[in-house]
This record gives C-alpha cells, structure tokens and sequence, in this order.
C-alpha cells in the first residue's frame, strides 16, 4: 500500500514563548491582597472522586474583585492574582454535585416548575424563567420551549414560545425535547439578554437560543443563529456597543452518558442592528486559534479583555483583536507529580505486565507530568497513571483513515475543529508540532469501557478488562498514515498509581516555535475536501 502520508521526521517537542501578552487595560490589583500558596493540593484519587472525575477541571462560576479572579470548579479555586500575573490553587468552595441531587423529588419538581430568576435593569428587577408546554414527566409529550418573563409593573409573566418539538426535529438536531435551561442573563445598553440551552442525549435536543428585551418597546426577540442550532450555549456575554455589539457564546454538546463533549468552541455572532436576529458567526476552536481549550464553560468580559475559561485552562484574549495571536494570553491546566527517589518503571501500554524502561530523577525535586488515570482492574479499581514521556513510543494500529461521510453519511459535515478526516487519533488537535489532547476533549464517562484513546484491534475493551491502550493524552506524531494502517509515536507511558503523588498546577500555555501545516490537510477521501 502506498502511503498516503510521507514519514514525517521524529522532531523533539519544541520549547515555546511564555512570555504573557502585556494588555495595557489589565486592572492592577494590591498584591497583598493576593493568595500565595505554600502547599500544593494532590488531585483526588479516583476512589474518592469516581473513575474519571478527579480531570475534571470544567469551570462552573467565575468571581472577580479589584485583585483577583476566580476560576471555581468543583475541586478547586483557581486564583489569578491581577498585579503580577501569577496563579494560585486553592481548595475548591463550590457545594458538592452530588449534595445537590440528593433530593431527587425537588430535582423532578423544579425541571417542571422551575422558580423564577430576578435580573436588575435601570433600578428595576425582572423575573424570568424558561419551561417546557407541556410540563415534562407527564401523559402527555413537551411540545413547545416557552420563555416566561414578569416585568415590574406586572404581576402575570409574558409567555413567549421560543421553539417547538416539529422544529427540532424539522432541524435533525433530537427527536424530543430536552429540558431547557437559562445558562446566563446580560444586562446590556438598557436592555436584556438571556442565553437558552436545553438537556441533549437519548434523542432530546433543542435549538440554541438567545432572547433579547428591549423594555422600552416590550419587545422581545428571540435569536436562534442557525450554525450553532444543535450547540448548547454554555455561557453568554456582550462585548461592544449597541450600535455595533458582539455576542460572545461558549458552546458545547452532550451525548449518552457523555455530559461533555466538544462543539463549535467560543463563538462570536454579530449581529445587524436593528434586526439582531440575523447576523454573521466566527467560531474560535483549538484547531484555528490559541484557545487552550475545546470547550469554553463561562466567560468574563472587563473592557476590551475576555476571559475564558475551560475544562483545560484559562485564557484572556483582547476580544477587538481576536483573529491575531498575538492578543491572546493563555495558561493550561496541568497535574505535576514529584519523580521518586528509587527508579519509577514505566510501561508503554496500560495492562502491559513488563516495563519497557526506568524514569529516574536527575535531581531532587524534578516532576514528571501526569496527563491521566485509567483502571487496570474493575474489581479493585486499581490503576495505573499516564504521564508525559518524552523518548516516546511507537505503534503501528491495524486502522488507517476515512472519510467522515464513510462513518456518519454523505450528508454529515465535521464541526468547526474537527480534523478534515476520521483516523485514530481524531480526537487530537494539530498544535502546530504535535497532535495533542486537553483535558475536556476526553468525555467523562464510564460507558463502553471508559474514554477511548490509541489502541489496536486485538486490545479493545472486551467487557471483563479495559482497553490496553497505547495512549490516552500523550502527544501524537504521524509516521505513516494509509487507508489501512497508521504508524505513529506517541510520547507518554503508565506507571501504578501508588508510585506518584499529583498536584494539581496552572502552567503558561506552550506555543511551539516554527509551526508546520496540519499534515491531515493533505489528504482527502471521496467527497471529503480537507480544508
């Protein structure tokens, strides 16, 4: 078989610019008023936080003051101190997810009633809340998404439907309505904005929504741009002024079982006033920009600078400027585990039983960087850590490349970030040296043996073990790729898990020096065009 790729030379992982971007805006803070950490935090084990939640990292609320900003998970509080750019890690005050569910008859009593939510306007308070017609769990099937809204001279909400269940499956995007919710509300040059995103998996879907409220007219618009339809808006905020604003969305999709999973990346619509309701839509994903993530949770906008944080770091971006790399400041998450004074085996696939070689300090105090945790036994929960190898590894998988429309249909289109083919690695991104995986690009799930990552045929999941697999974060690099086969380094390894401590660490993002092409470009199958 002739390959359809040239071996690409092995070329050792470039060092990169870390130096941040110097934003003039940045308000400077007092540093006493700034955490310093004199511990680090161990990331919890798998026993304590379940299979995979310990790499959670999604951001669920953003806080700011005059010195800081914090990025809270559920684990943790990540501090960036204002005055001299650096980065604390406390632990996390969120209340735990599952406190919060524990009462499962007020979860089902508040997706059929939820309560209202007040807003502030001009010194005036607006409730609103979003609810399926007919209310779910009931005889009879949802049939419409409806927007309730209660201004302040009224007593009685206004009921503005926002879409229908023909219209969701008219758009492919689901065949039943999934519960919907309100993911953030703006308050914006004398008027209102809400961002509506609804339940998706199992066939339940809705349409991504913004709804605009312009009090002076008791207007209400509903935005739904049709790029994004099939997205969940994940957070919402307005940058600009009235006369020519710009709608900045993170966005996001679930599946079954998958509550995460990559989507469009940040978006920004822009609108044309008067008529919000059409306008033009730019998508920032890992693949096109320095975004270090695939899926942005929340944003905060100060000014010129956006923030963005995601399930696999945090970056500020001069939101004017976007499309130059330049204006973007980015840092990732990482976990760091100090290397052992005696010599640490590390074994090339997860269940392997040999070690392939030693890692040993060169002095005290040098780490080794952990990118993931798997079982190697379902009865113990026993594991093996994967961490950052630098030599790497080489595999030849009985698999080669396709077309997306041989997997999915001739009429299915990759999203925006999406390689411009299916192979193994199609859930790596080109960072401009290596292929690569953060840590919100891997769905945390335990369905189907867990988060799949390079693995041949022969080791697949099988229902009594899991997968042997190569590698599930390490960096990728293509040797040789075919309609057949793929032949590939990959740069990290596993070692037991009760050799290592983790930590849990902010890093500057990398940017590799001398940026090669995506070497995927070059192909193309049927009517696949790459792009």
């Amino acid at each position: 078989m002739k390959p359809i790729l040239p071996i690409l030379a092995i070329i050792g992982l470039l060092q990169s610019c870390t130096a941040p971007v110097n934003f003039s805006s940045q308000v400077i803070g007092n540093p006493a008023n700034c955490p310093r950490q004199t511990e680090p935090i161990p990331i919890a084990s798998a026993k304590d936080e379940g299979l995979y939640q310990q790499f959670d990292y999604h951001i669920r609320d953003i806080l700011t003051d005059a010195d800081t900003i914090t990025f809270q998970t559920q684990q943790y509080n990540i501090v960036f101190c204002r005055f001299d750019r650096t980065w604390t890690v406390e632990p996390g005050t969120l209340a735990s997810e599952r406190q919060r569910s524990d009462n499962p008859e007020q979860f089902q009593e508040n997706l059929q009633n939820p309560p209202y939510q007040t807003i502030e306007l001009n010194g005036k308070s607006y409730q609103y809340r979003v609810i399926l017609e007919p209310k779910p769990f009931g005889n009879d099937e949802p049939k419409t998404v409806v927007f309730e809204l209660i201004t302040p001279n009224s007593k009685q909400p206004q009921r503005h439907p926002l879409y229908t269940l023909e219209q969701v499956r008219e758009a492919e995007v689901g065949i039943a309505l999934g519960v919907p919710r309100i993911t953030s509300a703006v308050n914006y040059a004398d008027r209102l904005f809400w961002s509506v995103a609804s339940e998706q998996g199992e066939g339940f879907s809705g349409i991504a929504t913004i709804v605009g409220y312009n009090p002076d007219m008791n207007e209400v618009a509903v935005i739904q741009p049709q790029e994004i339809q099939g997205q969940q808006i994940t957070d919402f905020v307005i940058a600009g002024d009235r006369n020519n604003p710009v709608f900045w969305l993170g966005t996001h999709i679930s599946g079954e079982g998958n509550p995460y999973l990559p989507g469009t990346g940040l978006v920004a619509y822009r609108p044309s006033p008067p008529n919000l309701k059409s306008g033009t839509i730019t998508s920032y994903t890992v693949s096109n920009s320095p975004i270090i993530g695939a899926i942005p949770d929340k944003l905060h906008l100060e000014g010129d600078l956006l923030w963005v944080g995601t399930g696999n770091g945090v970056c500020q971006v001069r939101w004017q400027g976007v499309d130059n790399p330049g204006n973007w400041s980015c840092w990732r998450f990482a976990a760091m585990a100090k290397l052992p004074s005696q010599e640490l085996p590390l074994y090339s696939r997860l269940l392997e039983e040999t070690p392939a070689v030693t890692l040993e300090a060169d002095r005290v105090g040098d780490t080794v960087e952990v990118l993931w945790w798997s079982p190697v036994d379902y009865q113990t929960q026993k594991g093996r850590y994967e961490v950052r190898y630098e030599d790497g590894f080489t595999v030849t998988l009985e698999e080669g490349a396709s077309s997306w429309s041989e997997i999915y249909g001739s009429s299915w289109q990759p999203l925006p970030g999406q390689p411009p083919l299916h192979w193994a690695g199609h859930e790596w991104y080109w960072n401009g040296d290596r292929f690569v995986r953060g840590f919100d690009q891997v769905a945390l799930n335990f369905f189907g043996g867990g988060p799949l990552g390079i693995v041949s045929d022969s080791d697949q999941w099988t229902g009594e073990k899991p997968a042997n697999m190569n590698a599930l974060r390490g960096d990728l690099e293509v040797l040789e790729l075919t309609e057949t086969t793929t032949k590939l380094n990959y740069y990290s390894g596993w070692v037991e898990e009760e050799l290592l401590n983790p930590y849990f660490t902010v890093v500057p993002q990398n940017r590799p020096f001398n940026s090669r092409p995506n070497p995927l470009n070059e192909i193309g199958f049927g009517n696949q065009t790459p792009k």
